[in-house]
């Protein structure tokens, strides 16, 4: 039996967090697993971010959060520890409780989508890549290019403190790759990435030109919703390999597995 006094509480947080697909996905495993395990979405204004986060603090059967838009870089300010993969993006999009008391951090979106990748069977080393978003998905998606050995990658962000901010940081933990500032001109690239929220309205513009995409690009659009973005399209018509966000987010869901320990693998 499910949804018992002794179930475990996880906390999908996100604002707005009606297109949110993980509580959907997460929940089908619990019931696919057997798992006294659930997982609620949850939202709030951000101006009550902080009334909110003590609230979820205090429920002693809350085991952990996976955090969406706009709250990755938020709650940073309420861990006690961060995976590197977090750390250095300054985001995160999983928190879970520690034992001692407290929260760890890590980020699974540029882990999910370099596993989607390879798993589409993209190579991504000695590649040119072009991401479009330098929030707190494009940041982690940056940093996990880079270390997959991407050879150029242009960034752009309308935010122009915030997309010199990370190329900076892609650079200097990754000297390697060739980061720069740029335009969301797919022109002459092998890769190109939306990691904005650009397409998940109907009347959204396109997050780049998609008369410069060609033959044989990868363009990965990580919109959950709607499966089929504009983008997609438009890069399919072109010859394009096009993806959207749910293999990136099925790529994540063993790690979160681990994380969270659904299992309960590691506990008396």
């Amino acid at each position: 039996m499910r949804g018992t006094g002794k179930a475990d509480v996880f906390a999908m947080l996100a604002h707005p967090v009606g297109h949110a697909k993980s509580p959907g996905a997460v929940n089908q495993m619990f019931e696919d697993r057997g798992l006294d395990s659930l997982m609620v979405p949850v939202t709030c204004a951000p101006e009550r971010f902080d009334a909110l986060w003590e609230g979820l603090d205090a429920m002693q059967n809350l085991r952990g959060v996976i955090v969406s838009i706009p709250y990755k870089s938020r709650v940073m300010d309420k861990v006690a520890k961060a995976h590197p993969r977090a750390a250095r993006v300054g985001a995160a999009n999983v928190l879970r409780r520690l034992p001692e008391g407290g929260w760890e951090a890590d980020n699974f979106d540029g882990y999910g989508f370099i596993m989607a990748m390879k798993a589409a069977g993209h190579v991504m080393a000695g590649k040119r890549a072009l991401l479009v978003g330098g929030g707190g998905g494009g940041s982690s998606i940056a940093h996990c290019l880079a270390e997959e050995g991407i050879a150029e990658l242009t960034i752009a962000d309308t935010d122009g403190p915030r997309v010199a901010a990370l190329v900076a940081a892609v650079q200097a933990n990754f000297p390697g790759c060739r980061a720069k500032v740029g335009s969301a001109d797919p022109a002459g690239m092998d890769i190109a990435v939306n990691a904005t929220p650009m397409g998940m309205k109907p009347d959204d513009p396109l997050p780049m030109p998609v008369e410069a995409i060609g033959p044989g690009m990868v363009i990965y659009d990580i919109i959950m919703e709607p499966a089929e973005t504009r983008l997609m399209a438009e890069a399919r018509a072109r010859g394009a390999h096009a993806h959207g966000g749910r293999p990136m987010m099925d790529a994540q869901m063993q790690a979160w597995s681990d994380f969270f320990d659904f299992e309960r693998k590691h506990r008396g």
